[in-house]
């Protein structure tokens, strides 16, 4: 376990540690490379510690972290078959897209539709991650967590009690709950699941619900990807971003525009796509926030990104500009995705 304390004169700028390139100085760093190091640091931080994986879904203040910042290092995955399934145990500081790739390539079905994103997998449960028809929900069985109020490590916590629904859970925006360790149940028949996204299902030439070799189902979700800026690249400014900066919002079918496109989301409820709801408001691709610092990707409106020199206060400017003009356009609220970190919209 590798630990920085930063002398008076010092600082660890939080910014290295996240996708977006912003965020403030921390006081001290802790690079914990297993979970028994995790647990131990977290344990020592006392009450301002803040949880660190791949940083693809914080916005860190500029004001930076007071206390201690954990980075979650802890690799590896095993591999248990029976019959049609497999039982998938990953570690939560193992890199999403390796694990991805790698069950890809050992014949396991189910996190294809998920290449590509960034971040480690100890954040998946925490966001409910999902992309291209899929959510995390749908093949994860349990967690191991370490509970800092009981500090108490809970093995095999159950999916259904972790409260996922749409980009959350329970956990997420929780210092108090640790993941260190998720347990996935993949297909071995090397086999997609179900193909259910319009925009994917074109991209491989086939029907809606189809499924397709996971490999050929990979390949065509990074080419989508690629081409939206949502692949980390360091030299396009594209992918200094969180992903995704809003949630698609669900709302009473009443209050939908009339020409917006929309998916059922349960009894009277649609979901809209927050892309369309930007675009229409008056903000294209490439929309830039202050002094160009920041700006909407070229590539894909819903990726604000940091385009060099900016400040986490620009980027937060930028989102309240676009989602006061949604508000103000069509009387619909935006959410933000990521997990703020001692700032606010």
């Amino acid at each position: 376990m590798a630990i920085v304390t930063v002398p008076d004169t010092a600082s660890v700028p939080t910014a290295a540690l996240t996708t977006l390139r912003l965020g403030g100085p921390a006081a001290r760093f802790v690079d914990a490379t297993s979970a028994e190091d995790v647990v131990a640091a977290v344990r020592e931080a006392g009450d301002e510690v803040l949880l660190v994986g791949g940083g693809s879904n914080l916005v860190i203040a500029d004001e930076g972290w007071p206390g201690t910042v954990v980075r979650v290092s802890s690799t590896g995955h095993t591999v248990e078959r029976s019959g049609d399934t497999a039982l998938v145990v990953v570690e939560a500081g193992t890199e999403w897209d390796t694990l991805v790739a790698a069950t890809v390539a050992d014949g396991l079905g189910g996190l294809e539709c998920l290449s590509g994103i960034p971040g480690r997998t100890g954040a998946t449960p925490v966001q409910n991650v999902g992309a291209y028809g899929v959510e995390i929900a749908e093949v994860l069985v349990d967690v191991d967590l370490y509970d800092r109020r009981t500090d108490t490590v809970h093995e095999r916590v159950p999916a259904a009690e972790l409260g996922l629904a749409y980009r959350t859970s329970v956990l997420k925006g929780r210092s108090d709950a640790v993941v260190l360790r998720v347990r996935l149940r993949l297909s071995t028949d090397a086999t997609s699941a179900p193909i259910r996204y319009a925009e994917l299902a074109r991209a491989l030439g086939v029907e809606q619900g189809t499924r397709v070799p996971a490999e050929a189902a990979r390949e065509a979700v990074l080419a989508l990807r690629r081409g939206k800026g949502m692949v980390l690249d360091p030299d396009d400014h594209d992918t200094w971003s969180v992903g995704s900066f809003f949630t698609n919002p669900v709302v009473d079918e009443d209050r939908a525009p009339a020409d917006a496109p929309r998916w059922p989301a349960g009894e009277g409820k649609v979901k809209l796509p927050a892309a369309w709801l930007i675009e229409r408001s008056g903000f294209p691709r490439g929309y830039a926030g202050p002094g160009g610092r920041v700006a909407l990707s070229t590539k894909h409106v819903l990726a604000l990104t940091h385009r060099g020199g900016g400040r986490t206060a620009d980027l937060l400017a930028l989102a309240r500009e676009v989602r006061d003009g949604v508000r103000a356009r069509f009387g619909i609220e935006l959410a933000p995705e990521p997990v703020l970190v001692g700032c606010r919209l």
